[in-house]
């Protein structure tokens, strides 16, 4: 029994030993389906853009952002925290777009997914600071008060409100600047 238990060890020590060396993750190298919300072996966010090719059909590619991530690096989501998160592996670009959806911040605050995902509350906390805005109050004003946390984002003047249009009466929102 206990040379069984040896035997299992050994083996989890060299296959985890050799996947920390060998294993890096290149965000070029990563398919459609890993690329959003990964994170390379330097630290740096994956991001998914599309493109046309030559007969106009859209094709994806991962590349590597210049957004540093200060505590993890060599991560690949998991499909739990995409589900729990209620984002997608689809996404393309990286971008604050979500902050401005009431069902998005109550996904990202449910505790499923802000207590268990630290790498998409991350990527979500820095896209919040980046439009002056605090993910953790947004999540404390949404659980306290979910009908005004929206109203509190768009009238702080931190993300850029609805701009009437001449012609109509219809909003549109200006694009934010984290959009790749």
């Amino acid at each position: 029994m206990k040379f069984s238990l040896l035997l299992l060890f050994l083996f989890l020590f060299l296959f985890l030993h050799g996947t920390t060396i060998h294993g890096k993750i290149v965000c070029e190298d990563l398919t459609k389906d890993n690329c959003a919300f990964a994170v390379s072996y330097t630290g740096k966010r994956c991001v998914l853009e599309d493109f046309e090719d030559k007969k106009g059909t859209v094709e994806y590619q991962c590349r590597t952002s210049e957004v540093l991530v200060e505590m993890m690096w060599n991560h690949i989501e998991t499909d739990e925290c995409v589900r729990a998160c209620g984002v997608s592996r689809n996404a393309t670009g990286i971008s604050s777009d979500s902050l401005l959806d009431k069902k998005s911040i109550v996904t990202l605050c449910a505790p499923q997914c802000y207590q268990k995902c630290p790498n998409i509350i991350d990527l979500h906390f820095n896209l919040a600071v980046g439009e002056g805005v605090s993910l953790p109050d947004l999540c404390e004003q949404q659980r306290s008060n979910p009908d005004c946390a929206m109203i509190d984002l768009l009238s702080s003047g931190a993300v850029a409100g609805p701009v009437a249009s001449e012609k109509s009466h219809r909003f549109s929102a200006a694009p934010t600047p984290f959009s790749f």
